[in-house]
């Protein structure tokens, strides 16, 4: 599988495997969670994505439990995670209202959990993972930077980002923003004409995708016209409409990373089916086309 370079010494897989559910799953268990990155291994798909308030606070417990049981697999992936989201949930229950917290002590203290929770010692990215009104970027980047140098982060970014929350947080840091992981799909297409693609593929920044099935939303009624484009293209390529929809991103010179989720291990097994469509310009446009409901002006 193609390989993105992030930093000198820091490459993703192309297509990532996207955590935000695994706690959701009837079976948690460290060997079914096993076999789900053992699934994405097998595909070439090395880059995880975890956040701390995934699966109400517990996903990274569960995902550390199959690090525990299966020594030597925690080195075989990239590890990403994020923090800041505080929501009145899991271990947060008791607060009144869900916020953003970007201090040091809360980054601090996170990261501290995380490395705990998921059995590791490191984390091959943090994601600061919704941009924070209150933020104060020479503390949140002083921290960054002293996670970074401590080696317990090897490499910090952002997600959900604006280019101007990217650059006010950037001015504060010695240690480069690596990417900026945000929401991308044929059904959620504005970034590739509001700037927020074009910013990054400027400056050579690979993006993260988040949710580039539109959270299943491409399988429900207001997807139907999208897919039917998809299932068209999908047969001759035989291949389902997800694999041409996540072929739509990867066709983009941005060099866009998606990140896909589910917790069925067949589909686990098919993610890289992606890999095997080719979109021409013609039919990226069709299925842009049928996505803009009318034709481009």
């Amino acid at each position: 599988m193609e390989r993105i370079k992030l930093a000198d010494d820091l490459d993703f897989s192309r297509l990532i495997y996207g955590m935000w559910r695994i706690g959701d799953d009837s079976d948690t268990s460290a060997d079914h969670v096993q076999a789900k990155v053992e699934a994405c291994l097998a595909q070439g798909i090395t880059t995880m994505d975890q956040a701390d308030i995934y699966g109400d606070y517990e996903a990274e417990a569960i995902l550390g439990a199959a690090f525990q049981a299966a020594p030597g697999l925690r080195d075989q992936v990239e590890l990403v995670t994020k923090c800041d989201i505080i929501a009145p949930i899991g271990k947060y229950a008791d607060k009144r209202v869900k916020y953003y917290d970007t201090s040091a002590a809360h980054i601090t203290g996170s990261v501290e959990a995380s490395l705990q929770l998921m059995q590791t010692d490191r984390i091959d990215l943090l994601l600061i993972h919704r941009p924070d009104p209150l933020m104060d970027h020479h503390e949140t980047g002083k921290a960054l930077d002293g996670l970074v140098q401590s080696g317990k982060v090897r490499h910090v970014g952002v997600s959900n980002f604006k280019l101007h929350d990217w650059t006010l947080l950037q001015s504060a840091m010695s240690t480069s923003l690596v990417t900026n992981q945000i929401e991308v799909s044929v059904l959620c297409h504005a970034p590739f004409t509001n700037g927020d693609i074009a910013w990054m593929q400027e400056r050579g920044i690979p993006p993260m995708a988040w949710s580039p099935l539109a959270g299943g939303a491409l399988f429900g009624p207001e997807g139907a016209a999208v897919r039917a484009v998809l299932d068209r293209i999908g047969a001759a390529h035989g291949v389902g409409a997800d694999a041409v929809a996540v072929a739509w991103l990867l066709a983009h010179p941005a060099r866009i990373m998606p990140v896909l989720g589910t917790n069925n291990l067949n589909r686990i097994k098919k993610i890289s089916d992606a890999l095997k469509v080719n979109l021409d310009r013609e039919t990226w446009f069709e299925i842009y086309t049928a996505a803009l409901g009318a034709e481009v002006p």
